[in-house]
């Protein structure tokens, strides 16, 4: 019986293991990083990724002056189809890497007024739902 108990704990185990590494947003994050344009701090990666919402929502506080850059990845993959929307603190679309049909991989957005602002990530029907963001700014 014991045999039978130390089999199948790790096979439940590594089975869940297994599971979760199909979207590893983590990863795809901090691929993002070194892709900030020259002469942008890097402030904070995000995990993007499709779990039972339609969106994923994060916030940061910007300061006035300061220019922010919110890049989209999807490792190997193209990030088309991840849309990613900045708002300000009054929940007014200041921002959006989507145009039309066309997408562009980063943002760049200079804060006129110092408040929290919201990053959005939604993601058209064909897109991977899987990646990563990052946010950088300069002054």
């Amino acid at each position: 019986m014991k045999k039978f108990i130390v089999f199948v704990i790790p096979v439940l185990l590594f089975g869940g293991i297994r599971a979760n590494a199909q979207c590893n947003s983590e990863v795809l994050s901090s691929q993002c990083i070194p892709k900030l344009a020259t002469g942008y701090n890097f402030v904070k990666s995000y995990k993007v990724e499709k779990s039972g919402k339609d969106f994923v929502e994060y916030s940061y506080f910007f300061t006035k002056g300061t220019e922010y850059m919110i890049n989209v990845c999807a490792g190997d993959q193209n990030p088309q189809g991840i849309v990613v929307t900045l708002y300000d603190s009054k929940r007014n679309q200041v921002a959006s890497n989507k145009a039309g049909d066309q997408y562009a991989n980063a943002i760049v957005y200079r804060c006129n007024a110092p408040g929290i602002y919201y990053i959005q990530y939604t993601f058209d029907q064909n897109s991977p739902h899987c990646g990563g963001s990052a946010l950088g700014f300069k002054r």
